[in-house]
Parts: C-alpha cells; structure tokens; sequence
C-alpha cells in the first residue's frame, strides 16, 4: 500500500524544507516548533482530502475540477500548480548543486547540472511513476534514520520544545514561517496524492488500509522529521540568535549534524541534503508536468508527450535560476523560493475541501464535517500567510 503519499511527502521535504527548519531553530530556537506540528495535521487533512478523490472520482483530479466548476477554473489551478512548481525547483536546484560541491568538491552550479541530468534520466523512463515511488521510499527512510539519530545525540530541551507548541511569530521571523508553511503545508504537493492514488488504482474499499500504511505514515514522516531538525538547530546553534544571525551558509548548515559524527557530520550533512533535494527534484519535476499535461486536456500521466515537455522545462527552469541568481547567497534564495510557494496554495486547497465535500461526487468518502473544519481551517492559514507575504513584498 505505501507509495503515493511517500512521494508526496518527499517531495515537500526537499533542501527548502531542511535549510528553513535550521534556519528556524538557529534563529528563533523552540519558538516555531509550532510551525511543523499544525501544518502537518492541516496537509494529513489535505492529502487524505485528495486521496479520496482519487478514490471515488470518475477522472483525474484538474479534469474533474473542470468538469465541476468550469474549465477556466482547471486552468487557473493546473497554472497555480505550475508556478509553485517552478518555485520548488529552484530551492532542489541550489540545493543539489551545494551538496554535490560538498561531497566531491566540485562547483555547486556543476553539482546542480549533473543532478538535473540524472533527474532528466529517470524521467525518460517508461514507467516514471513506479520508478519514482521506489526513490522517494529509499530516500525518505535514509534522511529519518539520520535525523533521529542526530536528535537523540544533540538532547534538545524538551520542556521549551513543549513551550514552543504555543503558536508565535516572533518579529522577524515571518520570511521563515511562510517558507515553512509552504514545505510543510504544500496544497500543489496534497493535490499529486491524488494522481498517485489513479496510478496505483486504489479502492474505496482499500482506502482504510491505505490511510494507515500510506497516507499517515507518508505524511506523517516527513513532519516529524521538520519538527526534529527545529529542536536540534535550536540546541546545536544555541538559538534563539535573531533574524540578522541565522545559519546562513551550507558550511553552517552542516553543522546540524556535529552531535552524531563530529567532523564527519559534514558529510553525512551533505549526503542526507542530496537525498533530500535529489528526491523532491524528481518528485517536483514528474509532478508539475503530470498535472499541467492534465490541466490543458493532454493526459493525466507522466509518460505523456506534454508533460516530459514540461517536466522538463521545471529543470531547465530550477537550474537558469541558480546559475543569475545562487551565487551569493544560495540558502536565502533557497527560503525565498520557498515562501514564494503561499503564493498560490490557498486556491488549491479551496478546491480540495470543496471537491471532498461534495456528496454527489464522493459518495461514502465525503469528508465528515470535522475534516471540512480542519481543510477550511488550512485555507484560512495559508491565505492569511498569503496576505503576510503579499504585504511584505510592499514594504
């Protein structure tokens, strides 16, 4: 059963996330713990949401979102899921080339081409999706053994950990917040569960099973991973150092991971960040193609003409964006990119608590009204937080 939601979750778990969090716990400490915990039950809510969906609807999710509420309404959110796409890639862009350039000493611009061409490869493959799933389950289980383990070495403070489930924002910290949010509460990611779910023709009476070996653990994983990098930045880094002294280069970065290794903790950093932004590139790049392919009428698959065309414009994207803008300070550009992907998420998570509630479409999988509560409650926040960056790009 496990497999899409896994996809999902390594897909929001990419560089972005990893560089946010440290930034998080060495800038603000136990402060934002917050931050992972509620965004990860609100994307459960969500994913769980677009599993159901891809369950009980007769097509794909942007075609039935077209055939619902109009087709102008599939292309507006196939193009919001596009622009969050391309934000992604940029953050898995800087991300591989700065781990690469650790393992091998190599130029982080080289780094970042010779990933886009091994991502390029396995998307030629004829069988992406599998393929895919088989990457992203690896990967995932290779960065929670590390990140677990780097936890119970560092010790962080458990009782400011609990202080820290309050929910702040300290001043300054808005930037990472929303970069957090947009990792943590990806609506464009929870809207591919469904497709994952199509491929892998799930049953309404699966859906149980699926939700305990699939959905849950999926998105689960990857949320508590978040939370753990936060509690160890904030030990390791002594945060909180304020916004103007976060961790702002790969080298500080790595320091995350000194408890476990000592010295070596580099390059277990850099490898488990290559896992991280290889991952999340693959899952980002198959993603944004499937599902814009969709949205304009070509097919529902990532094996269709359409959307390896677009596929392979998201990489082709991610790597012109390093190469003008990832030189002089690649980790800020990382968390811009990523807070830049609120942009359009309450749009599509909108249609996902709209979809699931529909009684005429999900039949005996229509959300219960507390999961209505809960979607509502992840449209509010990340709308609000639309607002909050908006707002800032102004000041």
């Amino acid at each position: 059963m496990a497999g899409p939601a896994f996809v999902v979750g390594c897909w929001g778990f990419g560089p972005g996330n990893l560089t946010t969090s440290i930034q998080a716990g060495s800038g603000f400490g136990y402060a934002l713990v917050w931050v992972p915990v509620v965004s990860t039950l609100l994307m459960l809510t969500l994913a769980d949401m677009s599993v159901r969906i891809g369950i009980q609807a007769p097509a794909s999710l942007l075609s039935t979102v077209k055939d619902r509420l109009g087709t102008w309404v599939g292309y507006l959110a196939g193009g919001a899921i596009f622009v969050i796409t391309l934000m992604f890639s940029v953050g898995n862009a800087v991300g591989s080339g700065l781990a690469l350039s650790m393992l091998t000493g190599m130029p982080a611009i080289a780094g970042t081409v010779l990933c886009t061409i091994l991502v390029a490869a396995l998307l030629v493959l004829r069988n992406v999706y599998r393929v895919m799933e088989k990457v992203m389950v690896a990967c995932m289980a290779l960065m929670a053994l590390v990140f677990v383990i780097s936890t119970v070495a560092a010790r962080p403070d458990m009782w400011k950990a609990a202080e820290g489930m309050v929910p702040t924002v300290p001043l300054g910290s808005t930037t990472v917040v929303i970069a957090l949010i947009g990792t943590c509460l990806s609506a464009n990611a929870a809207f591919f569960t469904a497709y994952g779910t199509r491929e892998r023709r799930r049953t309404a009476e699966q859906y149980r099973d699926l939700t305990i070996a699939d959905t849950v653990p999926g998105i689960v994983a990857p949320g508590i991973m978040t939370s753990l990098v936060v509690l160890v930045a904030a030990k390791i880094f002594g945060g909180p150092l304020g916004a103007e002294n976060m961790v702002s280069s790969i080298g500080g970065l790595s320091k995350v991971f000194e408890p476990v290794a000592g010295p070596v903790g580099v390059w277990i950093f850099a490898l488990g960040y290559f896992a991280a932004a290889f991952s999340a590139m693959t899952a980002n790049a198959t993603a944004g193609g499937t599902m814009l392919s969709d949205a304009l009428g070509r097919g529902a698959s990532s094996n269709t003409k359409t959307a390896r065309v677009v596929s392979g414009f998201i990489l082709t994207w991610g790597i012109a964006i390093t190469a003008i803008f990832g030189g002089k300070s690649p980790v800020q550009l990382i968390v811009l990119a990523q807070s830049l992907t609120v942009l359009t998420a309450p749009i599509l998570a909108a249609l996902l608590v709209y979809l699931a509630s529909r009684r005429d479409l999900m039949g005996s999988l229509r959300s219960k009204t507390w999961q209505t509560a809960l979607g509502i409650a992840a449209v509010l926040i990340v709308t609000w937080f639309w607002i909050q960056l908006v707002i800032g790009f102004f000041q």
